[in-house]
């Protein structure tokens, strides 16, 4: 299975939860028209509550990425629910066009079920976590050979990922990284690199039994205009669960996608001036990891 589908199946139903719900809340009655249902105060005060502030919540849940299992298994719960009173619907249906509204109300219902299904059950042996998925572009004025000779020597990744501690290789494209998190718990594992083509595209993940399993491709082009190097990256990991997963979450933060913005402006300056700029106002602050040991102005290595 791809490893963003999960994160990506269950971000799409927060969405949808948060779509109809809002609908439900705001306008129930246009709702009840839609699905074949007397318009009447007792069925507006049911899609209201009954299903809009239901739909809402499972929403926001979802999308806050917390007790994930539990928010998914609410909405089957919420799905079955649905599904009855469609089905009595559906019987007692007085028309033609009316029943006919119902039965396609009935037949997208079972189907989000079903996704809602598949979500929790695959959430569920994953113990309730998603694999989060990151992504960022930057812009960095340099050209196409430099920058990747730049990123292709995974030596220097620890230079602008601050929660990287050393990525060694080990030859025959694997390598071993290593990363510091909260209470001086490490966090380490072994990738190989499974795709690469000289300044185009690189891409790896981790093998073996690694704590933490992630994925990694970065992607390089030639900017419109001669302006260097267009960079993005995507990242997926799978954080563990119990204390180290704890840590791990802490260590890539609650906003992996910011973190990794964060990342690729610290390598467009290393690539750009020599050496990481940083000040009161920088993503880290003052108190970086190797904030230290920062040096004078020189160029990456490659």
């Amino acid at each position: 299975m791809n490893k963003r589908l999960p994160r990506r199946l269950v971000d799409g139903l927060g969405v949808f939860s948060l779509g109809l719900g809002a609908a439900q809340l705001t306008a129930p009655g246009a709702v009840n028209r839609l699905i074949g249902a007397e318009d009447n105060p007792a069925n507006r005060a049911l899609q209201r509550w009954a299903g809009g502030a239901r739909e809402f919540a499972a929403g926001v849940g979802l999308e806050s990425r917390r007790m994930t299992a539990l928010w998914l298994w609410a909405r089957v719960a919420g799905d079955a629910f649905d599904l009855t009173v469609l089905s009595r619907l559906l019987g007692s249906a007085r028309d033609g066009d009316a029943r006919r509204r119902a039965a396609i109300a009935t037949a997208a219902v079972a189907g989000v079920t079903l996704a809602d299904l598949a979500a929790a059950t695959t959430v569920g042996r994953r113990g309730g976590r998603t694999p989060v998925h990151a992504a960022a572009r930057i812009t960095v004025n340099r050209p196409v050979s430099e920058v990747y000779a730049a990123w292709r020597k995974l030596e220097n990744l620890p230079r602008f990922m601050t929660h990287l501690a050393e990525v060694r290789q080990l030859g025959d494209g694997r390598s071993h990284w290593r990363a510091s998190g909260p209470a001086g718990l490490d966090v380490e594992w072994d990738a190989e690199i499974t795709r690469e083509r000289a300044d185009e595209h690189l891409a790896w993940e981790s093998v073996g039994k690694a704590t933490v399993r992630n994925s990694g491709r970065v992607d390089f082009r030639q900017a419109p205009g001669g302006r260097g190097t267009e960079i993005r990256v995507h990242l997926d990991y799978d954080p563990p669960g119990g204390a180290v997963g704890a840590a791990v979450a802490k260590l890539f933060g609650e906003e992996p996608d910011q973190q990794v913005r964060d990342d690729l402006r610290r390598f467009k300056q290393l690539l750009e001036v020599g050496e990481v700029v940083r000040s009161e106002g920088s993503p880290d602050g003052p108190d970086v990891r190797g904030l230290a040991t920062q040096h004078p102005a020189q160029p990456l290595p490659v």
